[in-house]
This record gives structure tokens, sequence and C-alpha cells, in this order.
């Protein structure tokens, strides 16, 4: 099968947009940041993750200057051109109840920019939402650095945003496609098999042991191809092709069912041409649906005429 290369387009999943400018320099310079507030633009988050949004679901951003910079607490999301990005929660501040929406759909819904916005803001505040207090001394964290460094008030101890490596894979014996589904899942749904990665391990021995022990295929080789930030809550995908035995694949602890399927099953479910009883595959937003994408766009090169 050929290798995509330079010239495959770009990812185009959710969360792929490079977002604002992260501008660090400004994140140690509190006057810089409370100066950029008042001209900022704000995406508030409630406590379940969700944001603010209009009558017609798009990004509802409040104008920093109609709220209190010490009280709102925020993160510095960025620049766009000299246009600032902050978030906060809605606990913070007093602001008018908002129709709300989740990440999902925001990222089905919402222009890339502002999809990506909205999953650094998600990301970071579920991170300091969950990380109040000092894991070496118990003492109470305090949030420096535009939201972006957590500092003990008692040991001095310094804590970061955390994200879990995962590794997502297409899996091929240059035939078919390994695809596996979850008992949670909707009927007829399959994907690409995923896991995290373990202390002490490389990304590609993740993919064997994680591939072997969800299905019981043994991975020949494997290799990078893209990554998707995936802030649900704070995981980061590393997209893998990989090459395996043509092994019979089995149920798992993680997976009720794995098998595989043909390029044209695959053809006729990106199509969206299965019906009522044929297969289904990962969504648009996801890194696993473009990673499909990407093994039967190049197996299809790879076959006769």
């Amino acid at each position: 099968m050929p290798r995509p290369d330079e010239r495959d387009p770009q990812p185009t999943f959710a969360f792929s947009d490079p977002g604002p400018d992260r501008a660090d320099h400004l994140r140690d310079d509190p006057a810089a940041l409370a100066e950029r507030w008042a001209a900022g633009k704000v995406l508030l988050i409630d406590n379940e993750g969700q944001a603010a949004v209009d009558a017609d679901r798009a990004l509802l951003a409040t104008d920093g200057a109609t709220l209190d910079y010490a009280v709102a607490q925020p993160v510095f999301l960025g620049l766009s051109g000299e246009q600032a990005w902050f978030a906060a929660r809605t606990t913070e501040v007093d602001t008018d109840a908002a129709p709300r929406i989740d990440l999902r759909s925001a990222a089905a819904l919402w222009p890339a920019f502002e999809a990506s916005l909205f999953a650094q803001a998600r990301a970071v505040l579920h991170w300091q939402g969950r990380h109040r207090h000092c894991s070496v001394c118990g003492g109470a964290i305090e949030f420096q650095r535009g939201g972006w460094l957590g500092r003990c008030a008692a040991c001095a101890a310094e804590h970061y945003p955390r994200t879990d490596p995962a590794v997502i894979v297409a899996i091929t014996d240059g035939e078919r496609l390994l695809l596996g589904r979850q008992a949670s899942w909707p009927a007829r749904r399959y994907s690409t098999l995923a896991g995290f990665v373990e202390p002490g391990e490389s990304l590609e021995q993740t993919v064997a042991r994680e591939v072997l022990e969800e299905s019981g295929v043994r991975v020949r080789s494997s290799r990078y191809l893209a990554s998707q930030p995936w802030p649900f809550p704070g995981s980061l995908m590393l997209g893998f092709m990989a090459q395996a035995e043509p092994d019979e694949p089995r149920a798992s602890d993680e997976l009720e069912d794995a098998r595989w399927f043909t390029h044209d099953e695959i053809g006729a479910a990106l199509r969206g041409e299965t019906g009522d009883e044929g297969l289904l595959v990962s969504p648009s937003i996801s890194i696993s649906r473009w990673l499909i994408e990407q093994w039967h766009a190049h197996a299809g090169a790879a076959r006769p005429r």
C-alpha cells in the first residue's frame, strides 16, 4: 500500500486548527494581561464544560470590559491578531444565563478556529478544577502565568496542565482494515483501536501492545501520521497506520467485537450507503474517521484496475 506523504491533504478533523497565538511571553506579565482584558473576548465555560452560545448555537463571546478581571480569574488563551482571548468559569462571574453547547457539538458546528479555542479553554479549566490542592503537601494551589501554572502556597511546588498521550491506529493486513467496537456505542458503530501510553513505553510499543491486548492481532510495523488534541478531558491522540498479521480477531475486556473489513465495506460506510444493517464508522470530527479515510484512499490507489 502506498504510504501517505507530504502531498496528502492536511487533517480535517476537529481541533486541528492551530487556534490563537498562545503568546507565552505575555503569561509572565500580569499587567499586560489585565490591559488586554479590557478589549478582550471571553469564553464562559460552566462546570459541565459547556460554552455559552446565542440563539443560533454560535459562539457567544463576552466582552472582557463587562467583567471584573480579578473576580473572573481567567485563563489567557492567546492572541488572534491584536484580539486577546480568555476563558473563565461562569461560577466566577455575574452573568445572565445563556444557552449552552458541549464541545463535541461545537466541533461539528463551529468554524475550526472557534472549536479549537473552545477545546483549549475546556481542557485548561478542567485541569484547574481538579487541581485545587498540591499533590506534594496538600496546600492550596494558586494559578499564575495566565492560568497555566499552579503554584502551591505552602511548599511552592509547581504544577502544570496534564496531557495524556494515547495512540489510535488504522491496522491493515494489506487487504483489509481492522476495526473494533465497544458495547456502549450505537449499534453497528466500529472504530479504529486506541489506548494510552504507559510509563517507559515508546509509541510504537504502545501500538503493538494495545492492538494485541484488544484484538489478539499481531502488529508487524507502524508509522505515525498525525495527532489530535482530545480534551475529554485531556488526551492527545497520536494517529498511526500499522501493518499486521492476518490473525483472526477476538473480543476482549475493552471491545465486544473486532473484525476485518474489506475495502468495499469501508467505502460504503464512508459514503453512507450501508442502509439499516451495514457498518457505521467514526464521526467526521475524530482522527479515527480521518485514519479510516486515509487507509481507504491509499489502499484503493494500490488496487489493480
